[in-house]
């Protein structure tokens, strides 16, 4: 259960660590086209996806699933 609970923490911590990115650039001026901000939520998303992949995998690939019987 812990290391799902870091995987949220980790999660949630890249999502606000890219809007504040995106946030500031916008406070400094730099005018980022729509499709710029969401090509760069969507590598976000593929870097979450390949956390998630990475810690979830291994338990996947062993047949074994917590909590299914």
């Amino acid at each position: 259960m812990e290391p799902l609970i870091m995987l949220l923490i980790y999660i949630v911590l890249i999502v606000v660590a890219a809007g504040l990115v995106i946030w500031v650039l916008g406070q400094l001026g730099v005018a980022l086209p729509p499709i710029v901000v969401k090509g760069f939520w969507v590598i976000v998303v593929l870097i979450i996806v390949l956390i998630f992949w990475r810690m979830v995998g291994p338990t996947i690939a062993s047949g074994h699933l917590p909590g299914l019987k």
